[in-house]
């Protein structure tokens, strides 16, 4: 599938929005400033970015600042700015220097051409207070010399636009070659010429990774002649006399028509500082860049290509549109609904569909004819919200991702699972493009023709992810052999074919083995693979019970996952390690200090990951009574995470012990407590988008289930809402009949309504309180949840005679479809 198939779809899409949306500019609703408040000192630290991108771009411009952590480049505080630069990432862990930040300008005034404080810490400079505005597809800020920043952007291109103050004599734009915001330059070149053509390449560290990528970037100043003119009055390169004394720099006027540096690749990072300078005889000076992971000349044929007339309002007006596009696919009566919640609904859409970013055209490694996106970063992060999210409303651009999945094993033999810098990261959990597959298999698989996927394709990428251990599962794959030979994922056990990786988090490696197995399971019967695969795949998904501890016990609650050791025995951590209120420090990172078995994640949290199969942990635990008990007590202790992805269903999880009721309570504390509409309104990393999606669900009262069609269903923060699904062409309209405003905080009243009592879908009343099926939420029609307030009604009908929700271990998830 080509590029061009997917714009086109995009365009076909844009018809299919109800026509009341049309006058909401939904736009105007995003917050993109939720969650950039500083990380250090125990700040959110959401890492979210604010600046100019349009959905899933591979350009993402923004200011960067000077302070760590940064790793969307900006925080909203008062460091200093260093520059604005050309990609980042969006909410993200990983190096806390930040990603990316590639080619920065910086715009310097009243100075001389030779003695311009070109170097990042001399130029860094402060914003004026307020001074930052953004909108989607727009960035604006101004610095205290009064000099203003706005940028727009395309998928690989835009504008950068700087406005210096009238008295200003002579003004100046830094070209920066070798900053990105790690400090990571190994090696590159700018080449400069007097049209005012500046094409670079640079060689840096991945942000979460062991390798450098090779970027290319292309900056035109002279705009077309139908434009203002800026006249050039001078250029050339600057650098440091010695990586010794990197401060100390030289800046060369160019005496010829062209200027260059070149600096040979070093496996060491680099100190030295260098780049390009710029003047202008103008007082507006308006930068049009592009981007390529290919060369530098296919960077400034991107820029040719999608900014051919330089036009900043029409392209931010198509950027915007762009947006709106995205944004109406879920429409709420903004006028009558709860501010906060509008205001919350719509950032959250916004983010959530920022990333994966399109490289379609970039990719650096192979020729092919599907698409090629990056950021994935990571899939552990995202199979459980963003792609549940992207395919209700958004298949056309879901159906781009999984090929570029599919494609990424049709040439390396596995699913990638934290591609970012178009390089693999590192494999957090398990191989997670896993249930991201499986569930593309059970919800569009037969129609994956007409959305341009080859299933046989994306089912021999399951079983060869499933069945295959790479060399080194550190970076892609999984621990097959030991997974297949025990059945759990010993401790101290070394692979005799001498496949490695990172020995550690066995426990939660094992829990999210068993869930890819379980993917596998679903893509054979959606498929029509053969019932071996089936029973295989599903006996092999019930393994997580092979790191269950019978006889461990904590705050008075028996059993808990633990590390196992080849001959069966197991190995001891504390079950509140790595929680909250973990005593004793213990790491649960990803790295070789983790002493625990569990990914950023305790024992306790860990205990409740088995969305396909819950009834088996309530039995394990001892019984629904029991389970309550027990979840209760895990999120009053507090072992509860609300930024930690183990975290996401958690609230939820009462459904199957027959209790909505408590879920619809335990939802409302969550996203109260935990998020708001501040700069450090996300709890933790908003992991590319993977909390923007979690939120939404929450807000819309439902829940996915990994690789199924079940969705759970509770009581929506809204009166009304509607989702249309840009393939199908269909608009599906929830209605809360009895909806109390009441119940829009975190601590509904006594008596308000809150709890489902009814589900009624396309005039038929369902059987079940607790789930709804994806092709009802997405087949179009009318689906009305009457509510009460009665709680003693609602835990006596719990999910009525529908049901708990599947579990594989009670017969769910039938065979028959």
């Amino acid at each position: 599938m080509t590029l061009d198939y997917f714009v086109v779809f995009i365009t076909i899409s844009l018809a299919l929005v109800p026509s009341q949306c049309q006058s909401t500019n939904f736009t105007s609703l995003v917050n993109l400033f939720i969650g950039t408040a500083s990380g250090a000192n125990g700040g959110s630290g959401g890492n979210a970015f604010p600046g100019a991108a349009i959905p899933h771009a591979m350009a993402k411009v923004g200011i960067d600042v000077s302070t760590a952590p940064r790793q969307a480049g900006y925080i909203h505080d008062n460091s200093t700015i260093t520059g604005i630069s050309l990609m980042h990432d969006e909410g993200t862990g990983g190096n806390t220097n930040g990603g990316y930040g590639i080619f920065p300008l910086f715009p310097l005034n009243n100075c001389t051409f030779e003695s311009c404080p070109v170097g990042i810490g001399a130029r860094a400079t402060l914003r004026s207070a307020n001074a930052d505005s953004a909108s989607p597809g727009y960035f604006t800020t101004k610095f205290i010399n009064n000099i203003q920043i706005e940028t727009t952007s395309t998928r690989r291109a835009g504008l950068i636009r700087f406005t210096f103050p009238e008295s200003s004599e002579v003004n100046h734009v830094v070209v920066d070659l070798a900053h990105d915001l790690g400090r990571s330059f190994s090696g590159g070149t700018i080449s400069m010429s007097s049209d005012g053509r500046v094409e670079l390449s640079g060689i840096y560290l991945q942000s979460y990774g062991l390798d450098n990528y090779t970027v290319f970037g292309c900056y035109d100043f002279t705009p077309p002649s139908s434009l203002p003119s800026q006249p050039i009055t001078n250029f050339g390169t600057f650098q440091s006399t010695s990586t010794s004394d990197p401060t100390d720099i030289v800046i060369t006027p160019s005496n010829s028509s062209t200027a260059s540096l070149s600096f040979p690749f070093t496996s060491s990072v680099s100190k030295i500082e260098a780049g390009g300078l710029v003047s202008f005889n103008a007082s507006t000076v308006t930068a049009r860049f592009g981007v390529s992971f290919i060369s530098s000349s296919q960077a400034c044929a991107n820029a040719e290509e999608e900014v051919p007339d330089w036009d900043f309002d029409g392209i931010r007006e198509t950027s915007r549109t762009s947006w709106e596009s995205v944004l109406e696919r879920v429409t709420i009566d903004v006028e009558k609904e709860n501010a906060t919640v509008v205001e919350l609904l719509y950032s959250s859409l916004y983010r959530a569909s920022l990333v994966p970013a399109n490289l379609t055209g970039e990719n650096p490694y192979w020729v092919s004819d599907f698409p090629f996106f990056d950021a994935l970063f990571c899939s552990w992060d995202t199979f459980r919200t963003v792609h549940p999210l992207l395919s209700i409303v958004s298949p056309f651009e879901w159906s781009e991702i999984v090929n570029a999945y599919v494609d990424g094993w049709r040439h390396t033999g596995f699913i990638p699972e934290c591609r970012a810098n178009t390089k693999n990261g590192f494999v957090q959990g398990g191989s997670d493009g896993m249930p991201i597959l499986g569930d593309f298999a059970v919800k569009y698989g037969s129609r994956g023709g007409e959305l341009g996927v080859p299933t046989d394709d994306l089912y021999q990428a399951l079983v060869d992810t499933a069945e295959n251990t790479p060399p080194d599962w550190l970076t892609v794959g999984r621990q097959n052999t030991a997974w297949k030979t025990f059945g759990y994922i010993p401790t101290d056990w070394v692979d005799p074919s001498g496949s490695t990786g990172l020995a550690t988090r066995e426990a939660s490696r094992a829990y999210e083995y068993a869930l890819g197995d379980f993917a596998v399971r679903q893509a054979a019967i959606a498929l029509g693979k053969s019932s071996g695969d089936v029973a295989t795949y599903a006996n092999r998904s019930m393994n997580f019970v092979n790191m269950w501890n019978p006889n461990i016990t904590s705050d008075g609650f028996t059993g808990f996952a633990q590390r196992r050791f080849p001959n069966g025995s197991f190995a001891f951590s504390p079950p509140d390690a790595c929680s909250p209120v973990d005593p004793t420090p213990h790491s649960c990172a990803r790295g070789d200090d983790n002493d625990t078995g569990f990914y950023e994640s305790s024992s306790w949290e860990m205990s409740f990951f088995a969305p396909h199969s819950v009834a088996t942990l309530i039995r394990l635990m001892g019984g629904a009574d029991t389970f309550i008990n027990r979840v209760n007590h895990y999120f009053s202790k507090p072992y509860f995470q609300a930024g930690n992805e183990p975290s996401f269903n958690i609230p939820w999880i009462y459904h199957y012990a027959n209790r909505p009721d408590l879920t619809a309570l335990r939802v409302r504390d969550v996203v109260f407590r935990n998020f708001n509409t501040g700069i450090g309104g996300i709890p933790g990393n908003d992991d590319s988008g993977a909390m923007a999606a979690l939120l939404t669900f929450h807000l819309l009262g439902l829940y996915p289930v990994s690789a199924s069609n079940q969705l759970l269903i509770g009581s929506p923060f809204v009166s009304s809402f509607s989702l249309t699904n840009n393939f199908l062409g269909t608009t599906t309209k929830f209605t809360v009949n009895g909806f109390d405003e009441a119940t829009v905080t975190g601590t509904p009243p006594n008596g308000s309504r809150l709890f489902v009592k009814s589900v009624t879908i396309n005039g038929v009343e369902s059987p079940s309180l607790c789930v709804i099926d994806f092709n009802d939420v997405i087949g179009g029609g009318d689906i009305v949840i009457e509510v009460d307030g009665d709680a003693e009604a609602a835990q006596t009908r719990g999910c009525g005679a529908g049901g708990l929700p599947d579990s594989l271990e009670t017969g769910g998830f039938p065979i028959s479809t």
